[in-house]
């Protein structure tokens, strides 16, 4: 029996949760300030978390000299129905839009842009760094946070850091991890989905 739909669908379409233009947040942070660009993607990972939407998990595009944030995002997996929609991603995507190139990189930008995220990249969003063209990654939460929230983070080698900085993207982790990685234990405790395979 063929259960092949009779038109395929040609259009992908990803969405932040309704919640996120409304929310009183103000997507600001002094320049040169990383505490202050990690507080907005915590805050984002809760956020989401509060309101049901997705996984706790926030990310940002941004130039950190400037403090200015070019894109903002959280994990829209459930709610979109794509294994893909990680903050991360969410984020290197509309970054891209935005700024109306598939390449973030300085070439490209007048100051290079760096990908804030409430935790460590998974396995898929590690692999998507180096094509986005940002040439800094920082981190709150650890993968044994995550992992110890009950995420499969999937085979992320352990030169991980090494190899970003191999292809000359800066990585920093660990940034706020206490306040990241409470935000995981909650959800985790909270009873909502650890959506893993």
């Amino acid at each position: 029996m063929n259960s092949t739909p009779s038109k395929l669908e040609k259009h992908v379409s990803l969405s932040l949760p309704a919640w996120f233009d409304a929310e009183e947040m103000r997507f600001e942070f002094s320049p040169g300030d990383l505490d202050g660009a990690m507080r907005l993607a915590i805050a984002l990972s809760r956020a989401n978390v509060t309101h049901q939407t997705g996984g706790p998990f926030g990310a940002l595009v941004v130039q950190l000299e400037t403090g200015r944030v070019i894109s903002a995002a959280v994990n829209c997996v459930e709610a979109q129905n794509c294994s893909s929609a990680h903050a991360e991603i969410m984020a290197l995507s509309l970054a891209q839009q935005t700024l109306k190139t598939w390449n973030l990189s300085a070439k490209h930008q007048d100051v290079d842009l760096t990908l804030i995220t409430s935790c460590e990249p998974c396995a898929m969003c590690w692999g998507a760094i180096p094509w986005s063209g940002v040439k800094k990654v920082v981190c709150g939460a650890t993968k044994d946070d995550a992992e110890a929230a009950g995420f499969d983070e999937g085979a992320r080698p352990a030169t991980w850091i090494k190899d970003l900085n191999d292809r000359g993207i800066d990585v920093l982790t660990g940034v706020l991890r206490e306040q990241a990685a409470k935000v995981l234990k909650d959800y985790a405790e909270s009873g909502q989905t650890i959506y893993n395979p």
